[in-house]
């Protein structure tokens, strides 16, 4: 898929040492990191780290510098806990000796089948408009990834779209936590905040970023992303977002909170 890695190579990480990995693949030439990628990419090397059968249900994440695509990036994890159904785990990015991005995260072992516990929305999932009558949308800078805009969000950045991975993906049940690392990369495409815009100025960097998986993710069929603003203040705002598979069942919430810039 031309010049740029795909999601595979990206979550291909390189073994270094005990808790300690590399990215393998960068981009050509000099850009800013991604944000979906590295929090992609320490969510992927914590779960390296985990025991088996253990699956993620949370991250949040901090970004705290920017990261350059055409440099490596090294991830350390700190192994914090092993329960006896949860394990947590602490994860640092590091570019030229700096943290450009940290995070706390969270493993859960399945559920035993057959226990009486709930599964269900307190609220059914909104109605969206049928994929396959929607123009496909490639964006370039995401080469392993197809896209469906959702016409009623017609701002600068779509706040509604569908998305698929093209890549050959294991099944979710050969490799969950691949699965999850690729719907931990297209959590953060987008945006929440441009209904919250002041004139003049842009929603720009993420400062922080969280995600709850709830429901095993599939990410080689459509995923329907929804976000929604909720509040800007101190130069911030924060919105709120939702992934479903096309049957209507949510299988991740999230939350993010970034910075508003000037227009240049």
């Amino acid at each position: 898929m031309g010049d740029l890695p795909s999601i595979l190579e990206l979550l291909d990480l390189e073994y270094i040492e005990e808790d300690i990995y590399r990215s393998r693949v960068t981009h050509p030439e000099p850009r800013r990191l991604f944000g979906g990628q590295v929090a992609a990419q320490a969510l992927y090397a914590a779960g390296k780290t985990v025991p088996a059968g253990r699956e993620p249900h949370s991250l949040h994440g901090y970004f705290l510098r920017s990261g350059e695509a055409h440099r490596s990036t090294l991830f350390r994890v700190d192994r914090d806990r092993d329960g006896g159904a949860f394990s947590a785990r602490r994860v640092v990015a590091i570019q030229n000796g700096e943290v450009i991005f940290n995070m706390a995260t969270s493993f859960a072992r399945p559920r035993t089948a057959g226990e009486p516990l709930p599964d269900r929305d307190a609220t059914p999932a909104a109605a969206f408009p049928a994929v396959a009558g929607l123009p496909v949308q490639k964006y370039p800078r995401h080469p392993s990834f197809e896209f469906r805009h959702d016409p009623s969000s017609p701002g600068r950045l779509p706040e509604r779209f569908w998305v698929r991975c093209l890549e050959r993906l294991p099944s979710a049940e050969e490799d969950p936590l691949l699965h999850t690392a690729v719907l931990a990369y297209i959590s953060d495409i987008s945006t929440g905040l441009i209904a919250l815009e002041p004139p003049g100025y842009t929603a720009s960097s993420s400062i922080d970023h969280a995600v709850w998986f709830h429901r095993p993710a599939r990410m080689d069929g459509w995923i329907r992303q929804e976000m929604r603003p909720e509040t800007a203040a101190g130069g911030r705002g924060w919105y709120t977002g939702a992934c479903f598979h096309a049957d209507g069942a949510r299988v991740a919430s999230i939350a993010q909170e970034a910075l508003f810039r000037k227009v240049r």
